[in-house]
């Protein structure tokens, strides 16, 4: 099967998973092309992704589309999904047990996309692949986690609350092109890092 048959059968495989949480929610499986270089995960779709069935089509996801044109690249060229791949009630946060459900079809998809670069956006993205790092200190450095390249970023909803993060969201964004190609330093993290986790930032068990 090619990796696009692969992803349609994990997609069904989810969408008959009953014992999956949050099933009253739409699937937001994901999108972009399953040969993608970069792969960008959220923590949960929103009102508009459960509307639409896609991830990252409302405020932040119009941010995120511009910039990635912004580098030369466009949606189609990239993979983009979530963690949890239904909304939760109320726009709230993915609750630990949801992430731990949704967890095994992540990795799978991880594994038959096997992008160069993995990009979580927002602490529940990155404290997926590092327990213990802080979204305000450890975004845009990237990371060695099993066999990928991590940087974390900002989400696009927190970068659209003030000119700072807006700033500093773009600014990690434009070393992407640089990341792939293999131009930045990558920075193996500590035991402690990938082991222990830190009630601050919400963290779950690394994907690897």
């Amino acid at each position: 099967m090619t990796k696009k048959e692969l992803l349609a059968s994990l997609e069904q495989e989810m969408i008959n998973d009953t014992s999956l949480p949050l099933g009253e929610a739409r699937l937001v499986f994901g999108e972009g092309t399953a040969d993608a270089e970069v792969l960008f995960i959220g923590e949960a779709p929103g009102f508009h992704e459960d509307r639409l069935g896609r991830p990252f089509v409302g405020r932040g996801g119009e941010l995120l589309t511009e910039c990635i044109k912004s580098i030369g690249w466009q949606r189609e060229q990239i993979y983009i999904t979530n963690i949890v791949k239904r909304r939760p009630p109320d726009n709230r946060d993915p609750l630990p047990e949801e992430i731990e459900a949704y967890k095994p079809y992540l990795a799978r998809q991880i594994e038959i996309i096997s992008p160069r670069i993995i990009v979580p956006l927002g602490r529940f993205a990155m404290n997926y692949f590092l327990p213990d790092a802080k979204i305000s200190r450890d975004q845009g450095k990237t990371f060695t986690v099993g066999k990928y390249k991590v940087m974390p970023m900002f989400h696009p909803a927190a970068a659209l609350r003030g000119t700072t993060v807006l700033n500093q969201f773009k600014e990690t964004f434009g070393k992407l092109p640089a990341v792939v190609s293999g131009e930045i330093e990558v920075i193996k993290p500590e035991p402690a890092q990938i082991k222990k986790s830190s009630e601050e930032e919400s963290p779950q068990a690394p994907l690897f």
